[in-house]
């Protein structure tokens, strides 16, 4: 489906060639990855925003080259080089499917892989199973109970947690997690999507809430139908590849996997090492979708009503693979660490698996207490709730702010109307009504001056008060400052025994009228 002319694909300040957060993403048509004269040359976009880069092999500071799509591109002599930098490269597709990965890798242990081949016949499978499986019931739970504020849902996520020890099959497991996950995602059914004000009358009814985990095109959580299960599509695919390298750089096999069963396109290992850290995915797009709304030019619709991302948009989402790498490595090493005790003697001392990924044992080598490392989560800029403008510091931008606080005002005093009042009021306002009334029947029309007359009251005078406080206004006519804010404005126009006190206020003479 064509994208609509007033949306472009690159903001004319935006360079998906800077590495942000270690990470440089190419999307678009024609790219190419390829080296010259030792340098890394980078070329992506769209007509006439293209952009280019050339990375040198020192201060590059890259970690991950992903690729969005499949036109364009890619040396060998470009992968050796990203190889040789230990920087992973990562193809993706928009909905969410990860097409290749390639990064660094440890030469293969027989023994883990063979550890790793029999986890089934010798119980480490399950064991690994419940753990895993426990972990990211742990993660849902808390998700549930201190985001989504809902302690039923979290309620029944740790009943079902409370049976992963007890449950002697991976097929028994399985069900559990099921039925977790069937309690867990329908707290997020009725959460609110917001976009901005001016963008809501191109947002379909169905992208303003969550809706269900399982999209209605496929009967599965592929091909999603609304912009937040799009995000997660994407997001996982970076967590899956990041799984896929971690499970690499260890010396095991993505593919055979203990809780998911082979099948022969997918990674089966790299779906379970995945599977603790959900949670944190889901935490990080519940914090995004609650405190800000999403643009309606991020995303767009297919013809089959297939909700994909827009290039500038899943640029954003792969600016997070360092956390999603930090996320995966202590729970890769775990694992790989208990495929290989399964498969060790008893008789001797336990050997630890090396810990590339968090440098574990290096740290307990120095006498440090190892801790897992974080980091920062990347920020997305504020957008103005009216109008989509990036950058606002505030929920609005300056010029949308105006309008918003003059409705509100509106609204406010609309609200102030409608209160009951109190008899005491009710009698205050009938007494300065009766008084007005009376000194408007006693007011002779014959000591206006001649020249003080209607048409010299609005060109004159009236134009000169907007220069006049309120305050001032009120005590000269002796009215309340609110109908002073009208006749200042012009919405009101004064009786005519106020007109000269108002002239002597502004300075208006007989000269001028």
């Amino acid at each position: 489906m064509a994208v609509a002319e007033n949306v472009r694909q690159l903001p004319q300040f935006y360079n998906s060639l800077t590495p942000r957060h270690g990470v440089v993403t190419l999307f678009g048509y024609g790219i190419q990855v390829r080296v010259d004269r030792g340098h890394l040359l980078l070329e992506d976009g769209i007509g006439a925003d293209r952009c280019y880069v050339r990375f040198p092999r020192v201060g590059h500071g890259l970690k991950r080259l992903v690729v969005i799509g499949s036109d364009g591109m890619v040396s060998l002599a470009a992968l050796r080089w990203l190889a040789d930098q230990d920087a992973a490269f990562v193809m993706l597709e928009r909905d969410g499917k990860v097409l290749a990965t390639t990064g660094p890798v440890s030469s293969s242990d027989s023994k883990l892989r063979r550890a790793q081949a029999l986890a089934h016949s010798s119980g480490a499978a399950l064991r690994i199973t419940r753990e895993l499986i426990s972990q990211k019931l742990a993660g849902q739970e808390q998700l549930a109970r201190h985001k989504l504020l809902d302690d039923a849902t979290a309620d029944k996520i740790a009943q079902f947690r409370t049976e992963i020890p007890a449950a002697e099959t991976i097929a028994t497991i399985r069900l559990i997690e099921a039925q977790a996950a069937l309690a867990y995602w329908s707290a997020f059914r009725t959460l609110p999507i917001n976009f901005p004000k001016n963008d809501l009358r191109c947002v379909p009814a169905h992208w303003r809430s969550f809706g269900t985990r399982i999209s209605p095109l496929t009967g599965s959580p592929r091909l999603a139908a609304n912009p937040p299960n799009a995000i997660l599509n994407y997001l996982y695919a970076m967590l899956e590849s990041e799984a896929r390298l971690a499970a690499a750089a260890l010396g095991l096999d993505p593919g055979l996997g203990v809780l998911h069963v082979d099948a022969g396109n997918r990674d089966s290992l790299a779906l379970d090492l995945l599977e603790p850290a959900r949670p944190q995915v889901d935490a990080y797009l519940l914090d995004w979708i609650t405190r800000q709304p999403l643009k309606r030019e991020w995303f767009f619709e297919q013809r089959d009503g297939n909700c994909r991302l827009m290039g500038p948009f899943a640029v954003r989402l792969s600016e997070t693979a360092a956390i999603w790498r930090r996320a995966i490595a202590p729970i890769a090493e775990w694992v790989a660490q208990a495929l290989w005790n399964s498969h060790h003697k008893s008789s001797k001392p336990v050997q630890s698996v090396p810990t590339p990924l968090t440098q574990r044992r290096r740290s307990e080598g120095r006498g440090n207490n190892f801790k897992v490392r974080t980091g920062s989560t990347p920020r997305q800029a504020k957008i103005c709730e009216v109008c989509g403008a990036e950058g606002v510091k505030n929920r609005y931008c300056r010029s949308c702010a105006v309008e918003v606080s003059r409705e509100t005002m509106a609204q406010v005093a609309l609200l102030g109307h409608a209160k009951p009042k109190s008899k005491k009021t009710k009698a205050h306002i009938s007494k300065t009504l009766s008084e007005h009334a009376v000194a408007n029947s006693w007011w002779d029309p014959s000591s206006l001056p001649g020249w003080l007359n209607e048409e010299c009251y609005l060109q004159r005078i009236q134009p000169r008060l907007k220069t006049i406080k309120v305050r001032v206004i009120s005590e000269t006519m002796h009215v309340s400052r609110p109908y002073a804010a009208h006749a200042r404005a012009g919405r009101r126009r004064p009786h005519p025994r106020h007109w000269q006190a108002l002239a002597e206020l502004v300075g208006v003479t007989a000269n001028e009228c």
